[in-house]
């Protein structure tokens, strides 16, 4: 039996969890899109690559800037219907999305995107943590997998609908937003009710404490930082170029290139749901390891392979890229303990920092080389996963505190 859990409840609620999950997959569907279209409105619009990156960009940094105030914010006054009113900003920014013909419009509209989404993670991070029942782990990668299907559908959508009906045809994803509305609306009547009983039991319970110096802790966190730097700068390459690449180097058609890429996204999906369950059982620094580093040989291949082993590559370095980021977060909110959505917004906020910053850098440096050269260079990305033999070993510096009565 589970015992009680700070800031959580005693046993694992599943169907939150799978709610929180299905919107999840929702909103990083309507995410996705906008990857997905960029073969589309380069060509429709004449785009440079550098234009590209910096719809990334302005959609990154509207979704990263402002996730560590909104979870900062919420450890202190919770907000159990904050998801279902950011899901109203996405909304409003694909209609918008659907509706432009301007590169500025278009920068405007994954704006109000890239905002629904710096409330949702935070927010969400948080009632997955208080669904856990104890199994952090467990709930992060369930909580991750919706996202990471979520977002190996958006290109089968695109290639299916948007490729032959036209941009206009994004606005009929507005019916995905109003399901996420929906659903969100009921997981925030489950966690209004849950407050009190989580707050009580917060201040009764065995709290894990951290032994470690804050300097050992600000250094730790600042490893995974530069860990998240990595893995989102070569998710990056992959998911905003690497339709281009195919196109480029083997003369694939649009159509053909999102297939490609929802292989990849597909397979980072699959790969999701192993990260956090195993951290709960042999200790998050070991997956943080493989997850990153063990991805290194695969990245090394990809730009000499041909098409038939591009397509073979990207399924392991999916799979095994994408169990790092649930092990990281809990990692990190182990060692800062009763600061859960500070953390998520703070690690949210930096990936989708890193991955908008990437992608524009990225774009340009495409445009001064090629295609094929960024790729290269992206490939000696991974082995940054060396530094986690610097991070403590963490379930050996902690103790069980219990309040005094």
């Amino acid at each position: 039996m589970n015992t009680p859990i700070a800031g959580g409840v005693e046993k694992t609620v599943f169907p939150i969890l799978f709610a929180l999950s299905f919107s999840h997959l929702l909103n990083d569907t309507i995410q996705s899109l906008i990857p997905a279209i960029y073969p589309i409105v380069k060509t429709n619009y004449h785009l440079t690559f550098g234009q590209i990156g910096l719809i990334t960009l302005t959609f990154q940094l509207a979704a990263s800037l402002l996730q560590p105030f909104v979870g900062l914010y919420t450890d202190k006054k919770p907000q159990p219907y904050s998801l279902a009113m950011g899901m109203g900003f996405t909304l409003t920014g694909l209609i918008l999305l659907s509706l432009s013909n301007q590169f500025y419009l278009m920068l405007m509209s994954v704006a109000f995107v890239g905002i629904g989404s710096s409330i949702f993670h935070p927010e969400a991070s948080r009632m997955a943590h208080a669904a856990s029942g104890g199994k952090r782990g467990l709930a992060q990668s369930l909580f991750q997998l919706g996202g990471n299907a979520g977002s190996s559908l958006g290109p089968l959508l695109a290639a299916w609908i948007i490729v032959p009906n036209g941009q206009v045809s994004i606005a009929w994803f507005s019916l995905i937003a109003l399901l996420a509305i929906l659903v969100l609306r009921w997981v925030g009547g489950w966690y209004k009710g849950q407050l009190e009983s989580i707050m009580e039991r917060k201040k009764k319970a065995a709290v894990k404490i951290n032994t470690l110096s804050r300097g050992k802790i600000i250094f730790a966190i600042s490893i995974l930082l530069i860990l998240i730097f990595s893995k989102y700068f070569y998710m990056a390459s992959l998911s905003s170029y690497f339709t281009f690449y195919l196109i480029h180097k083997f003369g694939v058609s649009v159509q053909s290139s999102q297939i490609y890429l929802f292989v990849f996204l597909f397979s980072v999906a699959a790969g999701t749901l192993v990260g956090g369950p195993v951290g709960d059982r042999i200790g998050r620094k070991y997956v943080i390891w493989f997850s990153i580093l063990g991805t290194a040989p695969f990245a090394l291949l990809l730009p000499h392979a041909n098409l038939f082993w591009t397509g073979i590559l990207i399924v392991p370095i999916g799979m095994i890229l994408a169990s790092a980021f649930s092990a990281i977060l809990v990692y990190a909110q182990e060692l800062i303990p009763g600061k859960v959505g500070l953390v998520a917004g703070l690690f949210f906020g930096f990936a989708f920092g890193m991955g908008g910053i990437g992608s524009a850098l990225l774009g340009a440096l495409a445009d001064k080389t090629s295609i094929e050269y960024v790729f290269s260079v992206c490939a000696y990305l991974p082995l940054i996963g060396l530094l986690t033999g610097f991070l403590p070993n963490i379930e050996s510096h902690r103790k069980l505190q219990t309040p005094k009565a």
